[in-house]
């Protein structure tokens, strides 16, 4: 019997995907909850249920309509590049995020990432980036760094929007993880649920236009604002 050989496939651009969505790669995600620990402590978010309601009615839909089409915007300025857009996408991203603590998360992660791709890879179009933003002062955006990712490794939209949706939603369950009683499986049991529905918004988060971006919730903006000055917290945001 003869062997059925697989079609060849470039795997570059998806192991390097992989990497950069491993929690041992050194972004640091792990330090922030993205609001959640802020909410948990108004009770808003308390058990799995809660968590579920929350991941559904407030991270997919910024996926949606802020993180997706931004990074989709920006993986298809990077092309040439329009450093233009690029710096538009970047300061978008920033004024999207009302609470001061959230736009501080996002610039650490954005330019940790950037950084990351830039020295790791010696890519130069994350190098001239990072000189563009320095000298032009733009916000770092964790979105505009998935891009530069994207394109550092040859990946496809399509790919680096599901590595940005897989990445968001595990490590708010991660960080989910230490803030409630919250077990392996049922994370898991979580986190399939809400990439497939992931799945199914990324071709409209794809096709978005600039001008159509933007999306908050103001108790999330609230939460995030108090737990700033909390007494005691145990993640940066």
């Amino acid at each position: 019997m003869t062997e059925a050989k697989s079609a060849p496939v470039d795997a570059a651009w998806l192991v390097g995907l992989l990497q950069a969505g491993d929690s041992f790669y050194p972004t640091g995600s792990y330090a922030h909850s993205f609001g959640l620990e802020a909410l948990v402590r108004e009770n808003v978010v308390c058990d799995r249920e809660t968590l579920r309601r929350f991941i559904f009615l407030s991270t997919l839909p910024a996926l949606r309509h802020v993180e997706l089409p931004l990074a989709a915007h920006a993986w298809r300025a990077l092309a040439a590049p329009d450093w233009t857009r690029i710096g538009e996408i970047c300061r978008l991203s920033s004024a999207l995020k009302t609470a001061r603590e959230a736009r501080q998360a996002a610039e650490n992660i954005g330019r940790q990432r950037a950084e990351l791709i830039a020295n790791l890879r010696g890519d130069e179009v994350a190098q001239e980036f990072l000189r563009r933003a320095e000298a032009e002062q733009w916000p770092h955006s964790p979105a505009v760094s998935a891009a530069l990712e994207g394109r550092a490794f040859g990946a496809p939209l399509p790919a680096v929007m599901a590595g940005i949706a897989y990445a968001t939603i595990s490590a708010l369950l991660a960080a989910a993880m230490k803030l409630l009683r919250l077990g392996q499986n049922a994370s898991q049991s979580l986190l399939t649920e809400a990439l497939a529905a992931a799945a199914g918004l990324m071709a409209s988060a794809e096709q978005m236009r600039f001008e159509d971006i933007g999306w908050f919730n103001p108790w999330l903006d609230i939460a995030a604002a108090r737990h700033e000055t909390a007494e005691a917290r145990m993640f940066i945001s």
